[in-house]
């Protein structure tokens, strides 16, 4: 899957959300990046040699942000090569997008990893 059509379908995804949720992310920006960096990954607690990530919520969730008079926009990074190298097929990969997306964006409503099934 070539980049572009993989940002294409991150914007599907994104344009999908539904309406009562899309609105409190206008101030959300949503990148794809090519790939995690070592330093990112070790952040988190992940190993770099083993470990991949597939998207990343950087930000105050919504409910915090209300309060924070000067907080930076928040951003969802989407990593195009880990999901592209785990996921084979076409229809896979966008699954796998779609999930992402929905899955960082549970995490800017301040939804931790258990919570979101």
């Amino acid at each position: 899957m070539t980049r572009t059509q993989f940002e294409e379908i991150v914007e599907r995804a994104i344009a999908a959300i539904p309406e009562p949720f899309a609105r409190f992310l206008d101030n959300v920006e949503v990148v794809v990046e090519d790939a995690p960096s070592r330093e990112v990954l070790r952040e988190l607690g992940l190993d770099p040699r083993r470990d991949s990530l597939f998207g990343l919520y950087e930000g105050l969730p919504i409910e915090e942000r209300r309060d924070a008079m000067l907080a930076l926009p928040d951003r969802i990074v989407i990593y195009y090569k880990p999901l592209v190298q785990t996921f084979r097929t076409p229809g896979r990969i966008q699954r796998e997008i779609e999930e992402t997306v929905r899955h960082e964006i549970g995490h800017a409503f301040g939804l931790e990893d258990d919570e979101m099934d």
